[in-house]
């Protein structure tokens, strides 16, 4: 995966002053949060798949640096918004929006940046475009409020959990492969094998994230070890905990969950169950399936450098440490 970001960086700094210039606006306040989130870290993970997916799809011109923008612009607001749900008070290792400047700064910057992309997509005048934009994010917002809606309820299913990160996650992740597919102009079929490559990927990345949720290391993490616990959010690990742990342990595990003062016994607890019942392998198997289904919907393409990359973005997500 270091040579897929070796090899793109060129077309990833014309993306960041892309970025830097649709940011620009006479309100300092916009400015200065927008600068702080975009100099806070993060891949361009996103970017980098529109302009790996408009390549293979054949794709040569710059139109994509713009639209590229614009994903990211439309990622960074679901952050900024995901931080007041959540009340999120570290993202990446670093303060969040809303501890720096306030609930009201970070939704308001963040329906800033939602409109700008939106405009940036209205001014290219391509309606296919326009409409998986629109169509991704009407179903992140479903995703959103249906997570807020299984808050803490332990009666979720697997179903329920993967329609929640399909529209939260997958969908944003599957309209900039699609958008990389229309600009190369390639058949429907290819597109939909495209698209069928960002939506896997992107099922695949979320798995990996809420699994590295209780896994990973602190400092590589950016934010503390079992945050989705306390927040109350069924991920696939404890989901598949509940299933498989006795209904003592289920009655226990939600105690733990209903608990405004979460201890770091009650996380311990938790952890040993599922390392005990063998949760976490199951979770990142489970992303794995997902990213051969993503490099399956690619068959049609003949091999080339860009393929390559993609099926390396693809191991990449199950395999990267955050």
């Amino acid at each position: 995966m270091d040579d897929v970001w070796d090899l793109y960086r060129e077309d990833l700094k014309r993306v960041e002053n892309q970025i830097r210039a649709d940011l620009k606006s006479d309100v300092p306040l916009i400015d200065t949060i927008s600068t702080y989130l975009f100099t806070s870290g993060g891949k361009r993970f996103r970017p980098l798949l529109l302009i790996l997916t408009s390549q293979l799809a054949g794709y040569r011109g710059d139109v994509q640096t713009e639209l590229a923008s614009v994903i990211e612009l439309i990622h960074t607001a679901t952050l900024l918004h995901d931080d007041v749900i959540d009340e999120a008070n570290i993202r990446r290792g670093n303060k969040t929006a809303r501890m720096l400047w306030g609930n009201q700064a970070s939704i308001l910057v963040g329906d800033y940046l939602y409109t700008r992309a939106q405009c940036k997509i209205v001014s290219l005048r391509n309606h296919e475009i326009n409409e998986a934009v629109a169509e991704a994010t009407r179903r992140m917002t479903r995703g959103e409020l249906s997570q807020l809606a299984y808050n803490g309820d332990v009666q979720i299913t697997e179903e329920d959990y993967l329609e929640i990160i399909g529209n939260k996650t997958a969908a944003l992740i599957a309209a900039a492969c699609r958008i990389g597919a229309i600009l190369g102009e390639c058949p429907d079929n290819n597109k939909e094998g495209i698209e069928s490559y960002g939506w896997n990927v992107g099922i695949a990345f979320q798995l990996a994230d809420d699994t590295l949720d209780y896994v990973a290391d602190t400092a590589k993490l950016g934010k503390s070890i079992g945050k989705d616990l306390q927040e109350g959010k069924i991920t696939l690990p404890l989901l598949c905990l509940l299933q498989r742990c006795s209904q003592d342990e289920v009655h226990k595990i939600g105690k733990i969950i209903g608990l405004s003062d979460f201890t770091p016994e009650n996380l311990d607890f938790i952890l040993k169950l599922m390392h005990h019942y063998g949760v976490i392998e199951y979770s990142f198997d489970m992303a794995r399936g997902y990213v051969e289904k993503a490099k399956k919907s690619l068959m049609l393409f003949k091999d080339s450098m860009s393929l390559q990359a993609l099926f390396a973005v693809a191991d990449y997500v199950v395999d990267r440490e955050l």
